[in-house]
């Protein structure tokens, strides 16, 4: 994955029934943009399919010039978490969803992304490949972003499920991560640019 003139750079993972198109990705492809760091930057549209999801993102660190560092929000967090231990990364985790505590049987049906309109069904098989991608956090390999006031996920689960690694545990809030511009300096140091 890249010899000595290899680069780092950030893979940013979208939530569910997001899209390159979040704020969030945005933000971050602008701030490295300014910084002229714009082609150490990737947000791939995701599939809404856990397993394709994951296989097109692996294409992407495999063939990556120098060390990646995932940055994921909501279902990216979980995908950031499941590639970070494939991979041996680390990750930012931003308001993640923790699989393994939530009741995935409320995702099952029809759904629209929302910037696309795109609209898909999410069925049980997708569930099962979800959980299939549960793994326990290698602590040193995390930073954890929550707000107390995000209202889609409850912010407990995370600061629980990532135990004993990195944590900003901020109040208010909500789930976008109201603070992510203010956080953008210091995840690009994290992750070394």
């Amino acid at each position: 994955m890249g010899g000595a003139l290899s680069r780092p750079q950030v893979i940013y993972l979208h939530g569910f029934c997001s899209s390159p198109a979040s704020w969030k990705s945005r933000l971050l492809a602008e701030a490295m943009a300014a910084r002229g760091l714009a082609g150490r930057f990737a947000c791939p549209q995701l599939s809404p399919f856990p397993a394709q999801a994951m296989a097109e993102v692996s294409r992407l660190i495999e063939a990556a010039d120098g060390l990646v560092t995932l940055v994921g929000s909501s279902l990216g967090g979980h995908y950031a978490h499941f590639l970070a231990e494939q991979y041996g990364l680390h990750a930012v985790l931003i308001n993640p969803a923790a699989v393994d505590r939530l009741e995935l049987g409320k995702f099952v049906g029809e759904h629209h992304n929302f910037h696309s309109g795109e609209h898909f069904v999410f069925g049980q098989a997708h569930v099962e490949e979800l959980r299939a991608q549960v793994r326990p956090p290698t602590a040193d390999r995390y930073w954890l972003l929550v707000e107390t006031g995000d209202e889609v996920l409850d912010y407990r689960q995370a600061v629980n499920f990532y135990a004993g690694c990195r944590q900003s545990i901020l109040p208010g809030g909500d789930h976008s991560f109201t603070r992510f511009p203010e956080f953008i300096p210091q995840i690009l140091e994290y992750a070394g640019l």
